[in-house]
């Protein structure tokens, strides 16, 4: 275990090295390769872990609870609708409580600002379970993924299509230090915020990557290894559904836009997907599709998460 990990929280990808995102990747290559063995360390036996609530979830909410239970560890699921904080209570309470009585928080919110105090307040390790600024432990799992199906990730090709989104800005950054070609592919004024591809910039110089930042979704496609797509409206854009799915129709990821990709590429979603918008059934139940194993990885990479850090 590395040491330099224990004791810090996830709250963005920048905050690690390229040796760091990979001990985290390689320690979930190990557990899950302990999970299909039987093997069960209890590496938090012992410890209560709050996982927090704001927003809906299914892949993290099942991923999360699982993994803390296997890893020997009390899930102690709260939503944020059932605590003091609707009725006023500030954050940095919340968390200095919550830091006396839990050995570490996961947190799915709304503000990135949100994790910031909990970290900063609670004394405990803090771990990102999606912003709406980014969405670390996503992308990590997919990053797993990735090295799993095509044996590497330096020199990847990493097309993302759509939203410049939370999890864009994930892959963006995790992508660039790691030293994958990360291409985002995005209507105008949906790029993601200048602050970002700076920072990807940066990172792609010392690792080696290229960034590329296109309003052409063929042109990102082209010869990529993984095509990778998300909702287009995001939770809490409802109201913004209708506009943002005719503004993005020719970012969809169908089989003319495959056709662009490398003959072996595989096509990743987050999930939930909106079949026939950002995805057509084709491509998602297709044999290029490795979807359903991306899901899957959340639960090996949310353990190697939670054992690193805590």
């Amino acid at each position: 275990m590395a040491k330099s990990l224990k004791g810090r929280s996830l709250l963005c990808l920048k905050d690690f090295t390229k040796e760091e995102l990979e001990e985290f990747i390689f320690q979930g290559e190990k557990l899950k390769i302990d999970y299909y063995a039987g093997k069960k360390e209890k590496l938090l036996d012992g410890k209560t872990i709050a996982v927090l609530f704001e927003k809906p979830s299914t892949r993290t909410r099942i991923s999360f609870a699982v993994a803390i239970h296997e890893l020997g560890a009390f899930p102690l699921i709260l939503e944020t609708s059932n605590l003091q904080l609707v009725r006023g209570e500030t954050v940095p309470d919340t968390a200095k409580v919550m830091g006396r009585m839990v050995q570490g928080i996961v947190a799915r919110v709304f503000a990135q600002k949100t994790l910031e105090e909990l970290a900063e307040f609670s004394g405990v390790p803090v771990i990102n379970a999606l912003s709406d600024f980014s969405h670390p432990c996503q992308a990590l799992g997919d990053f797993l993924t990735i090295k799993e199906k095509k044996g590497k990730l330096q020199g990847i090709k990493l097309t993302y299509l759509g939203d410049g989104n939370n999890v864009a800005n994930s892959l963006l950054i995790g992508g660039s230090i790691l030293g994958l070609d990360v291409s985002l592919g995005c209507p105008k004024g949906f790029e993601p915020a200048k602050e970002v591809i700076d920072m990807a910039l940066h990172f792609a110089k010392k690792s080696g990557s290229k960034i590329e930042i296109t309003n052409d979704p063929a042109e990102a496609a082209k010869n990529a290894d993984v095509l990778y797509t998300d909702v287009w409206a995001s939770m809490g854009q409802e109201a913004e559904h209708d506009k943002r799915v005719a503004i993005m129709k020719p970012y969809q990821i169908n089989s003319s836009i495959l056709s662009h990709a490398k003959e072996d590429a595989i096509v990743m979603h987050c999930l939930p997907a909106h079949r026939g918008e950002e995805i057509t059934d084709e491509v998602l139940d297709g044999p290029h599709s490795v979807v359903f194993d991306q899901a899957e990885n959340r639960l090996h990479i949310q353990k190697a998460i939670l054992s690193l850090l805590i």
